[in-house]
Parts: structure tokens; sequence; C-alpha cells
């Protein structure tokens, strides 16, 4: 039997997609709960009259925001226990918690949620894969409502928080079904305020995300199928983004591709480029877009030859114009690639990121994790660092 056709799924039980779904954002949050903890992330948003709008959409649908929490970087142990703390000493205490902004806003709400009733005084990193206790969410989690406003992690469709770890400098998930979002609103017009920056590494996450989880050994018929969906126009899309931020097409294609991305690797895993990105973010600081774009063309051509055939299905998606074998394809979906991070303005060597190249060998023992277990085939940890000297 084709492996490819057995398959479970899991998802969130109710998206919101479309241009100015913000509006129901009162509405949808009521049907979950009606104290909130808002998790925020986006500084420019808050001051917009998005903002505005939907705060006042909140209230007017009898929905109060009891306390609320900012973050902008990619949440920490002390930053999620630290959100726990000031929670718990307010009242009254949230039924829900809204987080609205990128992954980092979501990941610090999603983490919240499950520790708000299941910490008991521990820290969440008791809770995380590879550096905790072993301990295990026993109670809900609170219903989390997600409003992503960039284009990049999906994370509004996923069971897991990723939290960075100070000793040793690493990044874990948290993760448990229950911490899927309850409700997921997707609103492009949210994106169009992105600088050009965030845009494009934001961006490059999906697509990695799309094209990692297309080829990952654990990928089925569904997931496969949202990824060449997300990635028929997702390059395309990303430049005119890039270039254009007010383009409503441009926006709404990169907002439906994150989306796409989160709901397939949720159900198909990742690989080597989301692997590595992981520890060049804990061991060296670079955010995780930029460093899934820099490791995407390295581990597409490490993957070559075991995942030829999907490459160049991949290919003939993107590039429906390009004819040839499977290895004619596949490099002008390389290529592709290649150009791309040239439009963005994104090198691929990882020594102009201030990687010093005696960091490698951390580097490469701390890529071994969830990410790198869906990658296409084994890559032992000599041989990532010799790939890793390569492009440094």
């Amino acid at each position: 039997m084709n492996s490819l056709m057995d398959f479970q799924l899991l998802l969130p039980p109710r998206v919101h997609f479309g241009w100015g779904a913000r509006k129901d954002l009162g509405h949808l949050t009521a049907t979950v709960g009606h104290r909130i903890c808002l998790i925020a992330g986006s500084r420019a948003l808050q001051k917009s009259t998005l903002w505005e709008e939907m705060t006042t959409n909140l209230k007017e649908h009898q929905v109060e925001v009891v306390s609320q929490v900012e973050i902008h970087r990619e949440p920490t142990v002390e930053d999620v226990d630290e959100t726990v703390r000031e929670i718990t000493g307010r009242k009254p205490f949230p039924d829900c918690v809204l987080a609205i902004g990128g992954g980092a806003a979501i990941d610090l709400g999603k983490a919240a949620s499950a520790m708000l009733t299941n910490s008991k005084g521990r820290s969440v990193r008791e809770f995380l894969e590879g550096v905790g206790t072993g301990a295990q969410l026993e109670e809900a989690p609170l219903p989390l409502v997600a409003v992503p406003t960039t284009s990049g992690t999906g994370t509004e469709a996923t069971k897991n928080a990723v939290i960075s770890v100070s000793e040793p400098a690493c990044k874990k998930s948290l993760r448990s079904e229950q911490m899927v979002p309850r409700v997921v609103v997707v609103d492009p017009e949210l994106t169009v305020s992105l600088p050009q920056s965030t845009t494009a590494t934001s961006g490059m996450d999906a697509l990695t995300q799309l094209i990692e989880s297309y080829t990952s050994c654990r990928a089925n018929v569904f997931t496969q199928s949202l990824c060449l969906d997300g990635l028929r126009d997702g390059f395309s899309s990303l430049e005119v983004a890039y270039r254009d931020g007010q383009n409503r097409e441009a926006r709404t294609a990169m907002s439906y591709a994150a989306l796409l991305s989160g709901m397939a690797l949720a159900n198909s895993g990742l690989g080597m480029a989301h692997g590595v990105a992981a520890a060049l973010g804990a061991v060296c600081g670079i955010s995780h877009g930029l460093a899934c774009a820099v490791m995407l063309p390295v581990a597409m051509r490490s993957n070559r030859k075991v995942a030829l055939s999907r490459y160049a299905h991949i290919g003939r998606t993107v590039l429906p114009d390009v004819t040839g074998t499977d290895d004619e394809v596949t490099d002008a979906l390389i290529k592709r690639v290649d150009s791309l991070l040239a439009e963005l303005s994104i090198s691929t060597r990882l020594r102009d990121y201030g990687v010093r190249e005696d960091q490698l060998p951390e580097i490469a023992i701390g890529s071994r994790g969830n990410s790198l277990s869906g990658n296409p085939r084994p890559i032992e940890t000599e041989e990532l660092q010799k790939i890793l000297e390569k492009c440094w």
C-alpha cells in the first residue's frame, strides 16, 4: 500500500481567511471566551487604525481585555514564565488567550494558554522536548484565538510553540494536540505594513516549510497537495509583496501560503533547513525566517539525490514553462530559489551573518531535533558539519 495514502490530520477547528477578516474578530472570539489575555506583537499595528478597529470590535461583542502582554522577539523560557506569573497574579482570570502578531506572539500565546492551566508553579522548561523533566500537560489549555500579522511561520495552524532556551543554547518545542488554536483569523490586510526585510524573511520561512513538508519522509497526499497549492504562486507573490507591500493579491497569496505551510508541517514535519535554522537562531541569534532562507538551497542540494522526483514535481508546479527531465527541472527549481534570494538581498553565506567558523560544530550538534528527523534522508552530525563548512 502507498504510505502517502495512510495519514491522520490535525487542523484548527475554525479558520476565517480573507481580506478584512479581522472585522469578525469580536464575534469569533466571543465563541470561546469573554475575558481575554491579549498577547500583542506588532508595534506598528498597535499604532494603526486597524488595531483600534479590532479592539473596538472586541468591546462591541462584550469581550474584555483583562490583561495584555507584549512580545517583540522569539519567546524565551523566561518570557513564558514571566507572562504566566503576571497573568496569574491578576483578577479576573482570563478564560481565553488572543494572540495578535507574528510567530513570536502566537507562540507565546500558545505557551501561555497551556501553562496558565498546567504550570502549578513550574517553569515551562520542565515541559519542553529534549531539555525538560518530562512534565506533560494534564489540563486543557485555555482556548486560543490566533491572528497572524506576518506571512511566515504558519504557527497559527500547528500544535507546538517554539521556545528559546539559554542553557544549553537551543530552541525546543512545547507540544500538544490541545495547543492547536481554537480559532484562526487570517487577514492579509494586517501584513501590508510589514517592512521589506520582514516580508522577505517571513515569506521565505513559508516557502521553505512548503518545500520541506512536501519532501519530508512523513509527507502524505493531503499535505503534499497543500504544499503545491501554496507554492504555485508563492515565489512570484513574494517578489511582488517585497517590491510593493500594498499589493493586495500578493499579500493574500503569501498569507494563504503561510497558512497552508503550517497545516502541512503540522501533519508531515519538515527537514534539514529548519533543523539547522533552529540551531542558528539559538547559537548565533539569527532570525528564524532568515536562517531558513539561507539554508533552503543548501538543504535542497544535499537532499537532491533522494528527493529528485519530488523536487521535479515542485518545479513543474512553480515553473510550468520549464520542460525536461527530473534533473533538468530540479536544476531550474534550485536556480529559481537562488534568484529569489538574490532578489530579496539575502546572502547564502553564513559568515555574512556573523557566524564564526568555530561555532559550526555546535550548530551541527544543535540541529538534531524534530525538524531534522523529517528530512528525506538521514544526515549524521559529521556530514552536517561538513555541509555547514561549505556554506560558511
